[in-house]
């Protein structure tokens, strides 16, 4: 069983258990978040695809907390003009443990 869901214009494919990296957002550590913007929803019974959303499905997730991404360094350079910069970047990223992917009802 797994579901596609959409979270700040990207697209996530997730599954109970799983860990991802989001967004940042500020919600304390052991805090629950739902994800209501579901495209997809598989299980035993066949594939559930929205248009573009499904309003009877809704993932669960726990944060876990933040996190910093990977450094990115920034050169700026033009030649003969003595300009040269350097700028390094770190991201901040939530992390979120999926803790259950929710089915209202019986159609989606």
């Amino acid at each position: 069983m797994y579901a596609i869901i959409e979270d700040s214009g990207q697209q996530f494919k997730v599954q109970e258990g799983q860990e991802l990296q989001i967004d940042y957002r500020d919600v304390p550590a052991g805090e629950e978040i739902r994800f209501e913007r579901v495209l997809a929803y598989r299980d035993a019974e066949g594939l559930r695809v929205g248009q573009p959303y499904l309003t009877a499905v809704c993932v669960r997730a726990e944060m876990l907390g933040p996190v910093i991404g990977p450094k990115i360094v920034i050169r700026k350079f033009k030649r003969r003009k003595n300009y040269r910069r350097k700028i390094g970047h770190r991201q901040l990223y939530s992390r979120v443990r999926i803790t259950k992917i929710e089915l209202a009802g019986t159609s989606a």
